[in-house]
């Protein structure tokens, strides 16, 4: 019985190994998007360091951090109820941004770029759960 108990570990083990989070897409747009947001707060007005730009940076850095933390769930379930808290993570970062837009904070340019970005990301994350759910 302990034998099979080992193999059976074994197997997860392994199959946890086998998922490098910093391989997928998803973690590294994820990754990309949370660099991008630090960048675009550094131009907001200093008196939002502890309101919206505190929002986004928490926002962005959940994105990826789920992902990363998720992969190293051994259920599927688990794993795929971390994607769907990152894809939370992304709408709620581009509700920030829409709001960090309507009152002309930070680059425009760069705003849009995230935004654009994200857009990707909560495809490829959508896919990603589906494809996990299967």
């Amino acid at each position: 019985m302990s034998y099979e108990l080992s193999i059976a570990n074994a197997f997860l083990l392994q199959n946890l190994l086998m998922r490098n989070f910093k391989e997928l897409k998803i973690w590294q747009k994820g990754f990309d998007i949370a660099v991008k947001s630090f960048k675009l707060i550094s131009s907001f007005p200093r008196e939002e360091k502890f309101g919206l730009s505190s929002q986004i940076t928490k926002s962005a850095v959940s994105i990826s951090s789920n992902i990363a933390e998720g992969s190293s769930r051994f259920s599927e379930k688990d794993y795929s109820r971390f994607i769907e808290i990152s894809l939370g993570s992304t709408f709620e970062l581009e509700t920030q941004l829409l709001i960090a837009k309507a009152v002309n904070f930070g680059n425009s340019e760069l705003g849009n770029e995230i935004l654009k970005d994200l857009d990707e990301e909560e495809k490829m994350l959508i896919s990603f759960m589906n494809k996990l759910k299967k």
